[in-house]
């Protein structure tokens, strides 16, 4: 299998789902952010031009233009660069996108895509570095997808790209450079259907996006130095959610870790817990552990975004702490 970045991965999907898909549009397209590995798009923005449909920053009305788009016939995906600028079209992606079906009683689909790079970045500070997974799937009627993989990336898209529902694509942009083996052809991947990242008996962790290949660093970390074994789930959609991987893991090892960038007040890594401990109470030998971002805003400053970052030393600690129950 061919080796590739994230950002290949993506790039290669994006062009196989416009091939496939003639009412496939953007408005506008900044796959890549401002990663240095954005050029690795060039391909699909040289081979459809005509696709593309540059826009004044104006967030709420791009959303709002997706929702009408997407219910009059086209698949619009709507790329507003940071997560945090969703905030400015929010009332477009929750009450209107996330709603219109039920509200209509099933008469009416709406399957735009909202692309956005989430999670934090280095000096991006609070205005640039919210992650909104909490708030969304705190929105019913929305699908969320979270990629950790360049095959994940690629094959997630294709799954968004054939769906009849609303959805959120959250890239993380620290995963543009990522590389992997990636299969020539990618299949779309199914939406609630976690991934197992690798196998373990005493402790499993639950990780999202950029954090699961720091839960998977962590877990060589403490292998090595205090012979824990650790499974690490990544969940790759919080909606559809794949509940039951976790559970049946979680009776496995008796010890949850849950790792993730959302706040810890009311954030990914709460849900989880909650739902774990509802379906596990007697599986569990001890406390289950969160390692997220504390209730702050993101500093500016790097020595104190060091602080609160979710880090592969933060999640071995609190391994540590759980494999200590019997």
């Amino acid at each position: 299998m061919p080796t590739m970045t994230y950002a290949e991965a993506l790039c290669q999907s994006l062009l196989d789902t416009c091939e496939a898909e003639p009412n496939l549009i953007f408005i506008p397209a900044a796959f890549g952010g401002l990663s240095p590995h954005a050029k690795s798009f060039a391909p699909f923005y040289a081979r459809f031009r005509d696709r593309i449909y540059p826009a004044p920053i104006s967030e709420i009305a791009l959303c709002g233009i997706g929702v009408g788009a997407a219910i009059a016939g086209l698949r619009p995906v709507i790329d507003v660069l940071s997560a945090s600028f969703l905030y400015q079209g929010i009332a477009q992606v929750v009450n209107e996108a996330a709603n219109v079906h039920y509200m209509t009683d099933g008469k009416t689909r709406c399957p735009v895509i909202f692309h956005a790079m989430q999670g934090v970045l280095p000096g991006e500070a609070a205005q640039h570095n919210r992650c909104l997974s909490a708030e969304l799937w705190n929105s019913p009627g929305l699908e969320i997808v979270l990629p950790a993989s360049p095959e994940d990336a690629a094959g997630l898209w294709k799954t968004a790209v054939a769906s009849p529902n609303p959805t959120v694509f959250m890239d993380h942009q620290l995963l543009m450079g990522m590389t992997a083996e990636v299969p020539a052809h990618v299949e779309p991947i199914p939406f609630g259907q976690a991934r197992v990242v690798r196998s373990g008996r005493d402790v499993t962790v639950v990780a999202t996006l950029a954090v699961v290949e720091r839960a998977v660093r962590a877990a060589e970390q403490v292998e090595a130095s205090d012979s824990i074994s650790v499974e690490v789930i990544d969940p790759r959609t919080l909606v559809p959610f794949d509940e039951e991987t976790i559970v049946q893991s979680v009776r496995k090892t008796g010890r949850l870790v849950v790792a993730d960038e959302t706040i810890r007040s009311c954030g990914v890594a709460a849900e989880v817990v909650a739902r774990v401990q509802e379906r596990c109470w007697g599986d569990l030998k001890g406390p289950i552990q969160r390692v997220t971002l504390p209730d702050v805003p993101i500093p500016f400053s790097r020595p104190q975004e060091a602080v609160v970052a979710v880090t592969p030393e933060k999640i071995a600690q609190a391994v540590r702490l759980v494999a200590r129950y019997q």
